[in-house]
């Protein structure tokens, strides 16, 4: 195909494309055009390094696993070394496509080869700040190329009013914003929210453990229940429940989600530690408890938890005595003070990274200045 022939022939000369870091066909359209290709990474900088990684970790034997059995026998406690700024980290704290015995795993190999395709972007843009992934950042810049950190984007985008820039919401589903009502006739802080996010689904099982541990808490919670959160059935919970948690609890199909964050009457965030709702909760100053379900959301939760300080794991496999346990600490507990205390300092920091001046915003700017309109002023 000759340039003349391209489908982007049609329109305004193109100055460069900027794709999702995961989507990396686009490199072979920016190579044919001649032009840059910007990836711009949504994920954690610590989760994508250890996607990077995943080629050495396969060359190394690591993975895919030898028995199923691996998965349940503490191999996943194996403490991986080598993976530069990443520290402490063990199997289980990888992005979770690892998890496999097949060495044809469609996933795995998928992100192991788009995870290499990094080596030949332009730039990349990240969703962080530096204060947040300092070690692992120094360590990317050392063998990829140019890397512009430019989050929490939740916060940068209130910088920029002239954008009209709003967020766009994660899902097609409608938000509920009955919800702000609600909250706003709860106390400061009396109120855990809980939100899965748009893919993860949970069993019947865990459904009843997680509504059992909220209402045996005895906390105001807020609980966003997707109409395909229940893996592979209807969602019926129980009346005796619902009548226990009456006055205290508020389902939702969804809702406004970094309004509701950063509404005073919550007080926890409840999550898959997906990294949007991870980035959105410590600009919000809300601390955590982490529930991680797939993909990059454990290597988010093991930051969140051991690395800086903000939040809490409960058990994949979910107990309702857990759920209640970590509540109440989040909520009222030493270790909760702790947390809330640790999260608000992470605030201030994203706070002044995206503020004008700040190393976020310095970084946007480079790569609308210096990067998409080179030669043109734009901010």
């Amino acid at each position: 195909m000759g340039l003349n022939d391209h489908p982007l022939s049609g329109v305004p000369p193109v100055s460069c494309i900027i794709s999702d870091s995961f989507i990396s066909y686009t490199l072979e359209v920016a190579k044919e055009l001649n032009i840059p290709n910007f990836f711009f990474c949504s994920i954690s900088a610590c989760g994508y390094m250890g996607c990077i990684y995943y080629k050495e970790i396969i060359n190394r034997g690591i993975t895919p696993f030898k028995s199923e059995s691996d998965l349940s026998n503490g191999y996943l406690d194996t403490p991986v070394e080598r993976i530069p700024g990443l520290k402490n980290i063990r199997l289980r704290d990888l992005p979770s496509f690892i998890r496999t015995t097949d060495p044809a795993d469609k996933l795995l190999n998928f992100v192991n080869i788009e995870a290499q395709k990094a080596f030949e972007a332009t730039a990349i843009i990240i969703n962080t700040f530096d204060e947040l992934e300092d070690e692992v950042l120094s360590a990317m810049a050392s063998i990829l190329p140019p890397l512009y950190t430019v989050g929490p984007l939740s916060l940068l985008y209130s910088q920029f009013p002239v954008t009209n820039a709003t967020s766009l919401p994660s899902s097609f589903l409608k938000e509920d914003e009955n919800c702000l009502e609600w909250l706003d006739k709860k106390e400061t802080g009396s109120v855990v929210y809980v939100n899965f996010g748009s893919l993860a689904v949970v069993s019947h099982e865990q459904m009843i453990e997680f509504a059992w541990g909220l209402a045996n808490s005895k906390h105001h919670f807020l609980w966003i229940i997707r109409p395909d959160l229940l893996k592979g059935e209807a969602l019926v919970l129980p009346e005796e429940w619902l009548d226990e948690i009456k006055e205290r609890g508020l389902l939702a199909i969804w809702c406004p989600q970094e309004r509701v964050l950063s509404h005073p009457s919550v007080g926890g965030f409840f999550t898959h530690s997906g990294w949007n709702s991870t980035m959105e909760s410590v600009s919000a100053g809300k601390p955590m408890i982490c529930w991680p379900y797939f993909a990059d959301q454990q290597t988010n939760c093991r930051y969140v938890c051991n690395e800086w300080g903000m939040g809490m794991e409960i058990d994949s496999e979910v107990k309702r005595e857990q759920v209640e346990e970590l509540i109440v600490e989040l909520m009222d507990g030493e270790k909760g003070k702790e947390m809330k205390k640790k999260v608000v300092e992470w605030k201030e920091k994203a706070m002044r990274a995206t503020e004008e001046g700040g190393s976020s915003f310095m970084n946007f700017k480079r790569v609308v200045d210096e990067l998409l309109l080179p030669g043109r002023k734009s901010i």
